[in-house]
């Protein structure tokens, strides 16, 4: 029976055991589709990532990224936690590098430092920048999908959206971090909500490190909640774009997930805006190695 290499890795976090896990399996040039949906059925993680070499050779690694129940064109902890793995195997690599990973939206720059006796640091440049793409649900919707109030919902200018990178988000913009932890995993609430992927926000306690706080449901993906979420950070920036009064430039908001779930996760999120418009962003954050090993495929 063929096996080939893979490692895990808690991604937006520098402790094993917080974070979001990642599986990467390595070599899978010749692995079917149909075997790779399996293998992360098997793992069943929030996603897993399958590395082959890249159809430029001026890039890093061609790779596929999927779900326990589907593959996406592009998700952000396995962009971090691929370009950290590929640089780690890289023993004898530059502590400082730039590499490209080709996903299914297309190619993705990433900037990796790796440190001794400390996390590896990874960012990348979002693929594509966010835009709203349909209407999002009632406020009263929204809330009955939640297991909240109405009046739950919304705080300042932020009202429910659906904002995508690559990937569409519903956005749930919370009034409260008790509303946050009040919030109950909605169930095959997608077609009602608009979008299967549901990301509630609140905003951050005073004086904390992070600028808001966030819990993200999946659950017609087999992804009850997930712990850190870089696909929904890079289109929360078209939201913070749009609702908050940001001077134009380079601004830095991160964002706290998974505490919830006993998995904090800090995902650096970098916007760049003008003329009141989004212009860039960057999601960034460390990851660490918990396990590697060889699976049967």
């Amino acid at each position: 029976m063929p096996t080939l290499p893979f490692a895990t890795y808690d991604v937006f976090t520098a402790e094993r055991f917080a974070g979001n896990p990642l599986a990467v399996v390595f070599d899978a040039k010749d692995l079917p589709e149909a075997r790779m949906q399996a293998i992360a059925r098997e793992f069943n993680l929030s996603e897993t990532i399958f590395i082959a070499p890249p159809r430029e050779a001026r890039h890093a690694a061609s790779v596929r990224i999927f779900t326990p129940g589907k593959e996406l064109p592009f998700a952000g902890h396995p962009t971090i936690g691929a370009a950290i793995a590929l640089a780690e195997r890289d023993d004898n690599g530059p502590a400082e590098r730039l590499l490209v990973l080709e996903e299914r939206i297309g190619p993705v720059r990433c900037a990796v430092k790796k440190f001794p006796n400390a996390a590896t640091f990874a960012a990348f440049d979002a693929p594509k920048l966010s835009e709203e793409v349909a209407l999002a649900a009632t406020d009263e919707t929204l809330a009955a999908a939640l297991g909240l109030a109405p009046d739950d919902i919304g705080f300042d200018r932020h009202i429910p959206t659906i904002y995508s990178a690559g990937v569409p988000f519903a956005f749930a913009p919370l009034a409260s971090l008790d509303a946050l932890k009040r919030v109950k995993p909605p169930h095959n609430a997608g077609r009602a909500l608009g979008a299967a992927e549901i990301y509630c926000y609140a905003r951050a306690e005073e004086r904390a490190a992070h600028a808001y706080r966030a819990r993200m449901f999946a659950p017609e993906l087999g992804v009850v909640e997930d712990p850190a979420t870089g696909s929904a950070a890079a289109a929360f920036a078209g939201v913070i774009a749009r609702f908050e009064h940001l001077a134009a430039g380079w601004h830095t908001l991160p964002i706290l997930q998974g505490v919830e779930m006993g998995r904090p996760s800090l995902i650096g999120l970098e916007i760049e805006l003008a003329d009141g418009h989004l212009k860039a962003a960057r999601i960034g954050g460390t990851a660490i190695k918990v396990s590697e090993g060889r699976i049967e495929v």
